[in-house]
């Protein structure tokens, strides 16, 4: 079933670019991110409830959480830095 979230930090083509070939490469075969609103939203193809916390877990790890999850200040801070660096690789490939 599609699934839609609202994720923080994507800001550019580069974000969607990493976001949208980290998800593919692990299964995720239909990933669209949408750019047009605030908070960014991505919709997914998943299966389960492990499979919604796989892909919560990768967004996390790139520095792009859910814009409903709880972060403190300096965790902000991590996840800030996290997608910057996802969105600048996002922006090479």
């Amino acid at each position: 079933m599609k699934q839609t979230f609202e994720v923080a930090n994507i800001r550019c083509g580069g974000c969607v670019n990493t976001i949208t070939k980290a998800l593919q490469e692990v299964g995720f075969t239909e990933v669209e991110v949408d750019l047009s609103c605030e908070p960014r939203k991505v919709t997914v193809e998943i299966a389960n409830e492990v499979q919604s916390a796989y892909f919560k877990a990768i967004l996390r790890s790139l520095g792009y959480p859910l814009a409903t999850d709880e972060r403190g200040f300096g965790e902000e801070a991590i996840l800030k830095a996290k997608s910057f660096v996802s969105c600048a690789i996002g922006k090479i490939n």
